[in-house]
């Protein structure tokens, strides 16, 4: 589809056909959202496509087995692992800079990286230090907390699903992200760490005529964009 076309023909589906989704269509979604902007190159996100029967029955009574879920032909649940950074930082200094600028980013994610997203013990004394620099010139207050640190990741993994929904819809299939789900139960069900959060789970299929309730809806544009 063009571009704009995928924008509007993407709708949230309460109810699927019985089409199954070929691996194709998905493996190709999941790559499209590999290559999403996310801060810093963190990739601090994770994507659990559920094939197991069992672990799947599951996670749909624990999406409180609403038809986007348990007429779904696959299931995703997309997660967060803040801890991440620790991995992808080192992965980034080893094989991830570009030639030529070895003396900008080496110290970025040598130095600053650990900076923002470790020394936890430390986090008072970053907000100390950003807000101190920050009277005397523009600067960037946060991540200074575990709460920043899981924001910022939370918000990267929300542009991966966006490029994994429009890949999945370009391709003639839909989705639906959810947030109706019992998050303990669902970390259980993928033994996840207790420190992981759930962004979202999405579902994937054909829809059916009655699978999209009504028109969309959108509140005056006005409200929303602002010149200044």
């Amino acid at each position: 589809m063009e571009f704009f076309e995928v924008i509007k023909e993407r709708r949230s589906i309460r109810k699927y056909s019985d089409k199954k989704v070929p691996n194709e269509v998905m493996n190709k979604a999941f790559d499209a959202a590999l290559l999403a902007p996310n801060s810093s190159n963190m990739q601090t996100w994770q994507f659990h496509w559920v094939r197991n029967e069992q672990k799947k029955t599951k996670l749909v009574a624990a999406c409180l087995n609403q038809g986007s879920a348990e007429s779904a032909q696959e299931l995703l649940v997309v997660s967060v692992r803040p801890l991440l950074w620790k991995k992808t930082s080192q992965d980034i200094l080893q094989h991830g800079i570009p030639a030529g600028l070895e003396k900008l980013m080496q110290p970025y994610y040598g130095k600053l990286i650990p900076f923002l997203y470790g020394f936890q013990i430390l986090a008072p004394f970053k907000w100390l230090i950003f807000n101190s620099v920050g009277i005397l010139r523009p600067t960037p207050r946060k991540p200074w907390s575990l709460r920043d640190r899981e924001e910022t990741c939370i918000k990267s993994a929300a542009l991966a699903c966006q490029n994994f929904m429009l890949a999945v819809t370009a391709q003639g299939f839909d989705t639906c992200p959810m947030e109706g789900f019992d998050e303990f139960r669902v970390k259980k069900i993928l033994d996840l760490k207790r420190s992981d959060r759930i962004v979202m789970v999405i579902s994937v299929g054909e829809r059916v005529d009655r699978g999209v309730w009504g028109e969309r809806y959108r509140s005056p544009r006005e409200w929303f964009i602002h010149e200044i």
